[in-house]
């Protein structure tokens, strides 16, 4: 691990450590006597910058937004993607973003907290309990109802309840409940970046002009960061297989931003530096295949089937949900049986 890496490290854990006592959820008995909750404005903490992050939190917007129709909900978040991602969810209101290096930019940093101290919200909700900028900004703002992230006994007949994604629904209609709010049934609502018929069209368009004709197409994604990173050998292996099971459909390798292929380009290439646009294409393909990734989760957001291979991350913590989807541990399945899933969702298609 480089100097950088073991720095911020130690300055996560100390952050950590430092704020693990603060704050503590609304706890009151069901149906308290006189006891009216109204819930109007809501803002959910989730102070990250990455991709996958973000996308992850958009079932509990739509938990919300089903369980409060016509509130208005802000976002507390980092880096300048959220816009993007969440420009589908008309509800939004205010995207709050936290400077990525607060103490290079220490008076926009200052400005967002005094912005979350003058504005008055009905419920904050932070979404992950092990995020000290999360806990703090809850802590911090100016609210009746408070979540902080804490850890609550969920069912464990629920569907998926150690998924990042919906543990926080299933949390959230836990609290509503001890609040006497009637909450919604069944599974958590699957990940959904709302791509607009207008944005499916375009994506269509795409894989025609790149493909030439109307045959299936499997979209690849190969690249990943770190670890979870698969070889260029494994890659070249698995597309050879590919190749031979799936004669009659196109295979297009979808290019990361830093247009790396780690099949040495062989096979036809689709690049673009445009989040909903990528989503899009693969949202016209049959079936995406790649490693636990933001790119896999966006391509669950836009409904596309998606196979995501897992060799170090915990798939049932992260595995794609929903639209035919799931995960593939790969520690302890060969390379046949991923191309008998690839099949058994390809003949449902």
């Amino acid at each position: 691990m480089s100097v950088s890496k073991r720095i911020n490290s130690f300055r996560r854990n100390l952050m950590r450590g430092l704020t693990r006592g603060i704050g503590q959820s609304n706890h009151l008995p069901a149906g308290t006597p006189g006891q009216s909750i109204v819930i109007q404005r809501v803002l959910i903490c989730r102070p990250n910058h990455r991709l996958g992050n973000l996308l992850l939190i958009t079932p509990l917007i739509q938990e919300v937004t089903a369980t409060f129709p016509g509130c208005r909900i802000d976002l507390l978040v980092k880096g300048g993607v959220a816009p993007t991602i969440f420009q589908g969810y008309e509800n939004i209101e205010r995207i709050i973003s936290l400077p990525k290096k607060p103490f290079k930019e220490l008076l926009r940093y200052l400005r967002v907290w005094i912005s979350l101290k003058r504005t008055r919200y009905d419920l904050v909700i932070n979404v992950v309990k092990g995020s000290s900028s999360g806990r703090l900004a809850t802590k911090f703002s100016n609210a009746a109802y408070k979540i902080f992230g804490d850890e609550t006994t969920i069912d464990p007949a629920l569907t998926g309840h150690q998924h990042i994604a919906r543990y926080p629904v299933y949390q959230l209609r836990n609290h509503l409940s001890a609040w006497g709010i009637p909450t919604r049934p069944g599974d958590a609502p699957s990940l959904d970046l709302r791509l607009s018929a207008a944005e499916q069209a375009d994506g269509e368009t795409q894989l025609h002009q790149l493909t030439g004709n109307d045959r299936k197409t499997i979209s690849l994604y190969t690249y990943a960061t770190g670890d979870k990173c698969y070889s260029s050998d494994w890659w070249t292996t698995f597309y050879d297989r590919l190749k031979t099971e799936f004669p009659h459909y196109n295979i297009i390798e979808v290019l990361p931003i830093e247009n790396i292929s780690m099949l040495s380009f062989r096979a036809p290439t689709f690049y673009s530096k445009d989040i909903r646009a990528i989503a899009a294409f693969i949202a016209a393909t049959s079936i995406f295949v790649g490693a636990d990734s933001g790119i896999m989760h966006l391509a669950t957001a836009s409904h596309a089937p998606t196979v995501g291979l897992f060799s170090i991350t915990d798939p049932e913590a992260y595995q794609p949900y929903g639209h035919n989807s799931l995960g593939i541990d790969t520690r302890h399945a060969d390379l046949g049986e991923c191309m008998r899933i690839i099949r058994g969702i390809l003949e449902q298609a």
